[in-house]
């Protein structure tokens, strides 16, 4: 797409603060009445956390197309969810967002805390990866995207599923490639069931994605709210167009509406488990997973207290020559990929018997760089 972005990019402009306050109210009146509302988001609600658009001035695509390359950005790994990730993680545990659909590929949402049952990622996550074979999708504290030695639609990222041994694919969607069935469906019927929908910081110029927010606003009774910088080829259908930044319009529409934007808070989910090898052995396996028990890496090594050996890889297990008692404490140091300078973590196991496991819900804050260990 580079090729067809313009070297001058499009008129960017900001309404008054005072317009924007104002179209804000009306628009938490609308969020409030809606029986199904929906959010469709671009590039846009991530530049204020260092990482770039495509077709704004400064944009991946506009700079390709001057023959210029940017300057340093945030590494999508280590960026900070943005207020906009946050106020819509708050409306969806309010329960008014009902479904986000998204063309970002940088993780945000997910890790945000947005839940994958509530998101379609139209054009993929650099974090995830999924198995040729069975399926079976991984998340990934990395960037877990093919190396595209070959062509950029081998999708091979080197690496085999767990369970069945198959090729794992990254799950990104490069120009010319058919997104996946699934999440389009999905973001299909959510916007036929809309009565209102919010896209924010998209260009909204890529098909078949820029359809999903045309159709609310082109079926009556229903309305599209579009907030972005530059006019978008949709604005026709739109009830109504801010041109402000995503975070100036969402900080204001949360406080209309009366709800916190709560800060960002990264989220793990660790589970050990005891159990017996082929050889009548005890064996402790380490492990991270998503909210909905997708299979998260996240962890560099495993320690047990007292032990020398430090495990290094997936899978993270720990064996014993001699049987354990029930009840018996084993310590774990666990160290992180660091991509928020998370310092290591001690977490105590207690073994409850053979195959007995226990979950961890580990928080930890950015701000404070201080974890909070919670058995569930």
């Amino acid at each position: 797409m580079a090729n067809t972005a313009p070297k001058v990019a499009a008129l960017e402009r900001e309404e008054s603060p005072g317009i924007v306050d104002k179209k804000a109210e009306t628009l938490a009146v609308q969020i409030r009445k809606s029986k199904h509302f929906i959010v469709f988001t671009g590039a846009g609600i991530s530049t204020s956390a260092g990482i770039p658009d495509f077709r704004g001035p400064q944009g991946v695509w506009t700079l390709m197309a001057q023959g210029k390359q940017r300057g340093n950005a945030v590494n999508t790994l280590q960026a900070v969810p943005t207020l906009t990730h946050m106020a819509l993680v708050a409306l969806q545990d309010r329960g008014l967002l009902k479904y986000l659909i998204s063309q970002n590929c940088d993780g945000l949402h997910r890790r945000s805390g947005i839940l994958p049952d509530r998101l379609s990622e139209l054009h993929g996550n650099n974090n995830r990866e999924y198995c040729k074979e069975c399926g079976k999708e991984y998340i990934r504290d990395f960037r877990a995207v093919a190396s595209q030695e070959k062509t950029i639609h081998d999708h091979r990222t080197g690496r085999k599923c767990a369970l069945c041994g198959g090729v794992l694919l990254d799950s990104l969607i490069h120009f010319g490639e058919s997104l996946f069935e699934e999440p389009l469906q999905l973001a299909r019927d959510h916007a036929e069931k809309a009565d209102l929908c919010l896209a924010l910081g998209s260009s909204l110029t890529v098909t078949p994605a820029n359809e999903i927010p045309e159709t609310v606003g082109s079926r009556k009774g229903a309305k599209l709210a579009i907030c972005n910088l530059q006019d978008t080829p949709v604005d026709g259908v739109a009830y109504m167009r801010i041109h402000s930044k995503a975070d100036d319009l969402m900080v204001r529409v949360m406080d209309k509406l009366g709800i916190p934007i709560p800060p960002f808070i990264l989220r793990r989910r660790l589970v050990v488990r005891m159990e017996s090898t082929k050889d009548d052995r005890q064996q402790l396996r380490v492990y991270g997973i998503d909210v909905d028990g997708t299979p998260a890496t996240f962890l560099r090594s495993v320690k047990l207290e007292y032990n020398r050996r430090l495990v290094r890889s997936e899978p993270f297990l720990i064996q014993f020559r001699s049987d354990i008692e029930v009840g018996t404490p084993l310590k774990l140091e666990l160290e992180f990929m660091g991509n928020y300078g998370e310092p290591n973590l001690h977490v105590t196991y207690e073994y409850g018997g053979s195959n007995a496991e226990t979950q961890y819900l580990l928080e930890y804050d950015p701000e404070t760089g201080e974890w909070k260990v919670t058995i569930q």
